[in-house]
């Protein structure tokens, strides 16, 4: 078992050299996470490949030029190979001038791009609220950790003095034992704390895009957020109008237009710009031909008229038309799910508002009943374990207040991320947030 141990601190020892801790603002968290986010860097990727995606599609409308040579020993006529007389040099080029469905499919690239657009600056938002609320629990431990700190100290100072005034026969036993219990109880609150305070900072670093070896401090833990709106109605509107995925719905169904345009354009004329030029060996032609033209070129117009395009296009155009009402329908779900949940955000705001403020009048009625006890001790009239009781009372009721005021910073956190300002928001100044 010893040896056993033994090798797991050597395997761990690697990682805690190379981890590192990284101070960091609210602010600065949320700007990193933007940038190294692992998803938000995939989403990147995605529209990036979607943009490449349009030059492949524009591919047809793009002059390209061939060159090469034609040369071939001659017996009898010259006759042509592939299509082209035997040359010393030729070159071919080719490109569309007309051609509806390709151009359709050229600007269906073009939206099904600004959708991904879209969907990448969804995922950054997603990226920021998550690491925006692992940064509020982070700093939530943090204090959590610092308060129960402190009452430990006082804890075992009564533990002393029980202990003593058990000896003395002025206690009983069971005041020590209250004590004894009260001071593992704040051990063990102090243990769990910092291990959840060390599990927000290593998912914030996972977040920022830092190995999970690293840590993220919060550097304060007084997080200023910015104003949300008045009324459930305005936050609503804001959340419809800015909301990304729907951004990226609506250029979906745009896409899916423009393919089915492309689609049902199948039957229209195709034009085609062709041009050649071929260098002839005399010796070819020579012999069949009075009057022999070294230099040769020619540029034209290839028109091609569909007839019968067969059932293909058909078929897609009912693949496209059925996948447009799909994303409607997706899209009608996405706004009721977008109300409803800014409402709910917003009721939650209130709710924990109202919490926070019930629990900051226990917090001053604890500090008084605390301030009270200390003057009643300082006459003899109150036992001391009475004052660190109060004194425990009132680190409880700080905890407390704590975590209210950290659910009225989700919940306005929640609201922003739905306004799809949260972002923009952070970003702003002090002076820029009011309303």
């Amino acid at each position: 078992m010893f040896t056993q141990k033994i090798l797991i601190v050597l395997f761990l020892i690697p990682s805690a050299v190379n981890a590192e801790v990284h101070s960091l603002t609210l602010r600065e968290a949320l700007e990193i996470a933007s940038r190294q986010n692992p998803d938000v860097t995939l989403a990147r990727l995605d529209q990036q490949r979607a943009e490449e995606g349009i030059k492949v599609t524009r591919d047809p409308f793009v002059p390209k030029v061939y060159g090469g040579s034609g040369l071939a020993y001659t017996y009898g006529y010259p006759n042509s190979i592939e299509g082209n007389a035997p040359s010393l040099f030729e070159a071919r080029t080719d490109m569309a001038l007309y051609n509806r469905p390709k151009s359709y499919l050229v600007a269906s690239a073009r939206e099904t791009a600004r959708g991904l657009q879209s969907g990448a600056q969804a995922k950054a938002d997603e990226v920021a609220y998550q690491a925006a609320d692992m940064f509020l629990n982070a700093s939530e431990a943090e204090r959590e950790v610092e308060t129960i700190s402190n009452q430990v100290p006082s804890l075992q100072q009564v533990v002393r003095a029980m202990g003593a005034g058990v000896n003395g026969g002025s206690e009983l036993p069971v005041e020590l034992k209250r004590a004894r219990v009260n001071l593992a109880v704040s051990q063990q609150k102090l243990e769990s704390t910092a291990l959840d305070r060390d599990y927000y900072e290593m998912m914030l670093a996972v977040l920022l895009g830092y190995p999970a070896a690293d840590r993220v401090k919060p550097v304060s833990s007084d997080v200023s957020l910015p104003v949300v709106p008045a009324t459930e109605d305005e936050a609503a509107d804001m959340a419809l109008r800015n909301n990304r995925e729907l951004r990226q719905m609506q250029s979906n169904v745009l896409a899916r237009e423009l393919d089915l345009r492309s689609y049902k354009a199948a039957r229209l004329p195709q034009i085609d710009l062709v041009a050649q030029y071929a260098l002839f060996a005399r010796y070819n032609y020579v012999n069949y031909f009075q009057k022999f033209q070294r230099n040769n070129f020619q540029i034209g117009a290839s028109i091609k008229i569909p007839f019968l395009i067969g059932s293909e296009s058909q078929g897609l155009a009912e693949q496209a038309l059925t996948d447009m009402q799909k994303i409607r329908i997706q899209m009608d779900q996405t706004r009721n799910r977008i109300i409803t949940e800014t409402r709910r955000s917003y009721q939650q705001w209130k709710k924990a508002e109202s919490m926070r403020d019930l629990v900051r009048m226990q917090l001053d009625l604890a500090r008084e009943q605390l301030t009270v006890f200390l003057a009643q001790n300082a006459e003899g009239r109150v036992p001391i374990r009475t004052v660190e009781q109060a004194r425990l009372d009132e680190s409880d009721r700080w905890i407390d207040f704590y975590q209210a005021e950290t659910q009225v910073k989700r919940a306005q956190l929640a609201i922003l991320r739905e306004m799809g300002t949260l972002m923009m928001a952070m970003r702003a100044g002090p002076e820029e947030r009011q309303p």
